[in-house]
């Protein structure tokens, strides 16, 4: 860049900024940079998303193989299960992009179907009348056992892992599909799934050592260079060698009094945090990275690049899932009526699904940069999970609308990281729900709850879930932005109802409470809680707050290129 091309990027920026805090002055309050105070420090959520939220999801993708050439027919009452796996194995072998378009009408599947290959989009008809519906009349628990969830089954036994309700006459032990699997899988063969037994851990391929980088920043100070390349998607691992006394653990939970348990540090060969990024530069001992990052980076954490193996371009869209009715045996304890699996998938998309009577809606784990948009949870069957977000970074649920029961309606699980839930509506006993597991850095961004209240004005909305060996419930500056709360119960509209639940998440963000009655918010350690009872109407939403002002300074810098 020449002088004058600089000499302008400054004014524009500086112009930008000027121009910002006009436009801004209600959000003053918000730091996201490097270098930041905890005290004030709000991440930036606007990487979440599709391509970093910067690119619309693609309305055609490549050659369109209809469904029904394979002998795929709707409505005529056979299993199509056999037929549907056979069209997207021979559609995945044609070159370039592909959409295979499933017929209208109502589709018989008993067997999990597997994607397994980029670029290649799962399309039918739409969620209406007219649309395509995918029935699946028994759970996963009478297919045949994955390959893929071998450890976890092995896992399961060796510890003897039960669901125990004496009170109910409950003795019974876990199901693998209490929070895994899906009869729509995505996967990349023989790639591990999520790890649980030291047996299967193998080395990473590592293709550089990090020993430095700032929390909020994008530069990382790497060493022993061996075949990276800028362009390359790879997996930023930070790891606790140092047991109970490790820095991470400081980092993480930034020093609070809290219990942490033992899975952060009995496991130092396992990443206790991870970002998957893609390299932008690499100059001497530097590389630039296209997300901030979300702790810093410190030599005592043996942090490395390596190697991730994943899909990208894969898109589900446009149809029902429907499920039987189902009695509820226990919690942990689900059949396996379980829709999609999303794992090892980047750059992708759900998109439009109806989802009905489910266990679990969408289960996830070890994805980035993925949209889930306008699903749709609904039926008589109580879920465990809705649309879960497990081994996720950077994924925008937008517009989830949750009608059915479910014990974790909305779900950052282990190691959730800067993910968003966007315009999402919970109707039925409402948890927003942080399940431990060194998740941290996550928003709930204008959702919209109804609830009832106890005798006592309460209502448990922070309630965190997952074992005690991953508290705490979340890692710092947890974000709930803009939370609109509808009371259902005629009761007093003069007194506050208390909002509670969360007494071992620290730093987190509660800003902007409001609804038909009055409020009042308990959030344990050190909670930055403002603008309660306060309506937002100028910036509704931070994600879309933050990334337009992203796409402000790139479109900036991108003019000046050109």
């Amino acid at each position: 860049m020449n002088r004058l091309k600089y000499s302008f990027l400054i004014l524009v920026l500086g112009l930008f900024c000027t121009c910002s805090i006009i436009w801004s002055q209600d959000m003053s309050f918000i730091s996201s940079g490097v270098d930041v105070d905890d005290s004030i420090f709000i991440p930036d959520f606007s990487y979440a998303g599709y391509h970093n939220g910067i690119k619309k999801i693609p309305e055609k993708h490549g050659t369109v193989v209809q469904a029904s050439t394979f002998s795929v027919l709707a409505d005529d009452n056979l299993d199509d299960t056999s037929a549907l796996q056979e069209a997207i194995n021979k559609a995945s072998k044609l070159e370039g992009p592909v959409t295979l378009q499933l017929p209208p009408g109502k589709l018989i599947v008993s067997g999990i179907l597997y994607i397994e290959r980029d670029n290649f989009v799962l399309r039918g008809h739409g969620t209406d009348e007219s649309g395509t519906e995918i029935y699946f009349p028994r759970p996963l628990m009478y297919c045949k056992d994955p390959e893929d969830l071998k450890e976890l089954r092995e896992y399961l036994i060796e510890f003897d892992k039960r669901q125990k309700e004496k009170e109910n006459n409950i003795d019974l032990p876990f199901s693998q599909y209490a929070w895994s699997g899906g009869f729509i899988w995505t996967r990349v063969p023989g790639e591990r799934v999520k790890p649980y037994l030291k047996k299967y851990d193998r080395p990473h391929e590592v293709l550089a050592n990090v020993f430095e980088g700032k929390r909020g920043g994008k530069t990382l100070k790497i060493s022993k260079v061996q075949n990276l390349a800028v362009g390359d998607v790879v997996e930023l691992q930070l790891f606790n060698k140092n047991g109970q006394e490790g820095r991470i653990l400081k980092d993480l939970y930034k020093e609070q009094n809290l219990k942490i348990g033992g899975h952060h540090w009995n496991f130092p060969n396992l990443p206790l945090v991870k970002q998957q990024v893609k390299i932008l530069s690499i100059t001497d001992n530097n590389a630039t990275i296209n997300c901030p990052l979300t702790i810093d980076v410190k030599p005592e954490y043996k942090a490395q690049l390596v190697r991730w193996r994943h899909l990208k371009e894969v898109g589900i869209q446009d149809f029902s899932i429907r499920f039987p009715k189902s009695p509820r045996i226990a919690h942990h304890v689900e059949q396996g009526f379980n829709g999609i699996y999303l794992t090892r998938v980047y750059n992708s998309w759900v998109k439009n699904i109806s989802i009905e009577n489910a266990d679990s809606g969408v289960l996830t784990e070890n994805i980035a940069n993925v949209t889930i948009e306008d699903v749709i949870t609904k039926g008589e069957n109580i879920a465990h999970y809705t649309v879960a977000m497990s081994g996720t970074y950077n994924v925008l649920a937008k517009g989830i609308k949750v009608y059915n029961k479910a014990v974790h309606p909305l779900s950052f699980n282990t190691l959730a990281t800067k993910c968003v839930y966007l315009n999402c509506e919970v109707f039925k006993d409402p948890i927003l729900d942080q399940h431990s597991g060194a998740n941290h850095q996550n928003l709930f961004d204008n959702t919209t709850v109804y609830i009832t209240p106890d005798e006592e004005m309460s209502y448990p909305l922070f309630k965190g879930g997952g074992a005690g060996y991953w508290k705490p419930s979340h890692g710092a500056f947890s974000t709930f932005w803009n939370t609109k709360i509808n009371v259902l119960n005629d009761i007093s509209s003069s007194k506050k109802i208390k909002l509670f639940g969360m007494k071992d998440g620290p730093f987190s963000r509660i800003i902007g409470i409001n609804g038909n009655r009055n409020f009042k918010v308990e959030y344990q350690p050190m909670a930055m809680i403002k603008d309660v009872n306060k309506v937002f109407k100028k910036f509704p939403s931070l994600y879309d707050y933050q990334i337009t002002k992203r796409k402000k300074i790139k479109s900036a810098v991108v003019d000046l290129d050109n």
